[in-house]
């Protein structure tokens, strides 16, 4: 099976694609927000958005000076768009796999020891 188009490496990781996935709904937020949001660490969160930011995938702008500095992020238009063209091609895997052909074994009853 090939690898859809539009899928990316980059935002695929499950930290990563749920950073661009906060993000894809709203213009602008709060670093404090993304990181509570997602139950990330400060390092955490700053390793992500740093290796987005260097794809060009998201802008970092930080505000204000001293103890009321704050960084903000947003997805850029390159960044909204590598999420909308991953999450199609995950939608192209999910559809292409089909339904089950019979329950998987976990949703099969077991069976009773009359029946042994």
């Amino acid at each position: 099976m090939s690898t859809p188009a539009g899928f990316d490496e980059l935002i695929h990781p499950a930290t990563r694609l749920s950073v661009v996935a906060l993000l894809a709904a709203t213009e602008w937020a709060d670093f404090a927000f993304v990181r509570d949001s997602l139950s990330l660490s400060d390092s955490a969160l700053s390793k992500q958005l740093h290796t987005l930011e260097e794809a060009g995938y998201l802008e970092l702008r930080k505000e204000g000076g001293g103890r009321k500095r704050r960084t903000r992020v947003r997805l850029t238009d390159r960044g909204r768009a590598a999420f909308e063209g991953h999450v199609a091609a995950l939608r192209a895997i999910v559809d292409g796999a089909g339904g089950p052909a019979s329950p998987a074994p976990a949703d099969r009853p077991l069976p009773t020891k009359a029946a042994r």
